[in-house]
């Protein structure tokens, strides 16, 4: 048989050497070179794909932390107001030398601080001279001290809300400061001013091993799981800025730094990679740092989430990639290079199980190594297990102390709505009495039907607020006419006192709301209108309804009363917000009306017209269609 002619022996020694070199001299460094980039490569898809998980589960812990410390900063902030119902201390700011008013107000502000867990209350007069103070027994007490310069008097001083963070230049410890301006006969007669700790926060936060802080305004940290990076600036500050905080006292003597991280990345809006050097160590320490803003303060929460689990992890993803390359290289090459020297077999044969007595060691020791991975990443899956628990728990407990309260909104509510039936009730039993006297025994009688209807509407009422703790009825069905007569009939005696013209323009619809519950809303627009109408020399009110293009009716409750300024219309269905004058209201009617309106599927707001006075607007979907011209006679 004849054989195929070797052409590699025709080819001289020289030119044959070459290729071979060549393989030997670039082909390594081309593997190893391949080798170090997909490793890189998957070590940087690894960290990635990390940081994104990480951000994620990040972000659900940021908005729970921060609704927390946005839950911890507000809870005070009616306490202020609060000491506008108490009559002592207006006597105080009314005559500040009495001896015998202040100590009553001291022991009322300290009984009242340690039934709130408050840190201080006191109050000042205009001048921003401590007059009381709830901390009148210690030696650093507050009695006497000038804080006019303090930026939550200015506010409060002027009327606005004072909000401030700071260390106290009498205590030297940190607090929130809540100010509020004392308002007498529409005046300013002095500021109440309530001091909380916040250092529970930082506890809390330290118990769960989370790294986070706040930070105000001017970027200084102010709470902190890590006492080191308390009052630090997240951002630079010029020396003007530091000039402007060390005359306002607001920091008191500390010197304020900035913190600077070794390396910053913007990853997105609000998140970055920041690396700190380590306390007492030579290394860094990498966080995924994400911000959000507090509601109703300027102030952010940043929560701080280590790395070096997640670049360990994308080290070894890295790690095993590289090895899995290398490995098909390897094989690779070696299949080549048998091929080629299959000649050579049995010479090579030792030196091959030899390579692979090399890579079955290196494949159990990475075996072991990945079994240890396994088993950490094993124990890191339960320890975040444990910590969704925990935050389900928290988030649970979160809604049971927002249903206690609404719970303690709706009770306190009884008394504002119970008010016009008993003032009816007294006028018309003490004219039943008259009568009786005077043997007008069809009046009476009548009188004494009326009162009876009105136990019934205060029974009505009594259930209707039940039901609406349930939120089971709140779809019904009204007559907006029978609703409107029942409600000039329970308020006839304050028109007639006022001398109040009525004019009606509205048709007679069914609507999808109970009975007492419409009586209810209109009961509240039509007194908050006799009130506003109290010193207008010829006080009117309008009820004026009509169909709008999608079907749904509206009433419109307009007086010619004083009307509401600008600056009480953003907080008009607030709870415990009011304009009237001491203890004349609650603040709850209007927001007890419109939580009613919303349960029945309508609306109610407020409109502001230009010739005067205040229109609210109830819109409520009817249940019929309303006829074309049925009117109400204007009265």
């Amino acid at each position: 048989m004849k054989c195929a002619p070797d052409h590699s022996r025709a080819t001289s020694p020289a030119f044959a050497v070459k290729p071979r070199l060549i393989r030997q001299l670039f082909l390594p460094p081309l593997i190893l070179l391949l080798t170090v980039s997909l490793g890189y490569a998957g070590y940087r898809a690894s960290l990635y794909s990390g940081i994104r998980a990480l951000s994620e589960s990040g972000e659900r812990q940021l908005e729970l932390n921060g609704r927390a410390v946005e839950s911890e900063i507000n809870k005070f902030t009616f306490l202020p107001s609060l000491l506008e119902l108490e009559g002592s201390v207006s006597t105080l700011l009314a005559d500040p030398d009495a001896e015998g008013h202040r100590q009553a107000v001291n022991d009322y502000l300290e009984g009242l601080n340690r039934r709130s867990h408050s840190s201080a209350i006191y109050v000042l007069d205009t001048t921003g001279r401590v007059q009381a103070s709830s901390n009148w027994r210690d030696a650093n007490s507050y009695l006497g001290e000038d804080l006019s310069f303090r930026a939550y008097f200015q506010d409060a001083v002027r009327g606005q809300d004072g909000r401030f963070y700071g260390i106290g230049t009498t205590t030297g410890e940190p607090g929130y400061y809540l100010a509020h301006g004392l308002e007498e006969h529409g005046k300013i007669v002095g500021v109440a001013v309530v001091k909380v700790r916040m250092e529970s926060l930082e506890e809390r936060w330290q118990k769960a091993r989370l790294e986070a802080f706040v930070s105000d305004e001017n970027g200084i940290i102010i709470l902190s799981s890590d006492p080191a990076r308390r009052l630090k600036s997240v951002r630079p500050l010029t020396p003007e800025i530091k000039e402007r905080l060390a005359r306002s006292l607001q920091y008191y003597w500390f010197s304020l730094t900035e913190l600077q991280p070794l390396e910053r990345e913007t990853l997105a809006d609000g998140v970055e990679r920041l690396s700190f050097p380590a306390a007492g160590s030579q290394r860094e320490v990498s966080y995924l740092a994400q911000t959000r803003e507090l509601k109703d303060t300027p102030w952010h929460f940043t929560l701080l989430t280590p790395l070096q689990d997640l670049r360990r992890e994308a080290v070894i993803q890295g790690v095993l990639v590289a090895v899995a390359f290398g490995l098909v290289a390897f094989f690779l090459i070696a299949w080549n290079e048998r091929r080629k020297v299959i000649a050579t077999r049995l010479a090579a044969r030792e030196a091959l199980e030899e390579a692979n007595s090399l890579l079955e060691r290196r494949i159990a020791e990475r075996t072991e190594n990945l079994r240890a991975s396994n088993d950490r990443l094993k124990s890191q899956i339960r320890e975040r297990r444990q910590a969704e628990e925990t935050l389900r728990r928290a988030q649970d407990e979160l809604v049971q102390a927002g249903k206690l309260a609404a719970i303690g909104q709706m009770s306190t509510s009884i008394a504002h709505e119970l008010n016009q039936p008993l003032a009816a009730l007294r006028t018309l039993s003490g004219n039943t009495v008259r009568f009786l006297e005077r043997g007008a025994l069809d009046i009476a009688s009548t009188n004494l039907v009326t009162m009876n209807q009105l136990i019934d509407r205060m029974g009505r009422i009594t259930a209707s607020l039940r039901s609406f703790a349930r939120r089971g009825e709140d779809r019904g069905r009204a007559s907006l006419a029978q609703a409107v007569d029942a409600t000039l009939q329970v308020l006839a005696a304050r028109i007639e006192g006022l001398g109040v013209q009525v004019h009606r323009e509205y048709s007679d619809v069914q609507l999808p709301i109970g009975q007492t519950r419409l009586e209810q809303i209109l009961g509240n627009l039509v007194g908050n209108a006799l009130d506003a109408m109290a010193d207008s020399p010829q006080p009117t009110l309008w009820l004026q309804g009509d169909r709008l293009d999608d079907g749904r009716y509206r009433l419109r409750v307009r007086d010619n009363g004083h009307g509401i300024d600008a600056q009480a219309r953003a907080q008009l269905f607030e709870p415990f917000f009011t304009t009237k004058p001491g203890e004349q209201g609650l603040g709850l009617g209007l927001t007890l009306s419109a939580s009613l309106a919303a349960a029945a599927g309508g609306s109610l707001g407020a409109e502001h017209p230009d010739e005067g006075g205040t229109a609210f607007v109830l819109t409520l979907p009817p249940l019929n269609p309303l006829p074309p011209t049925s009117p109400v006679e204007p009265s």
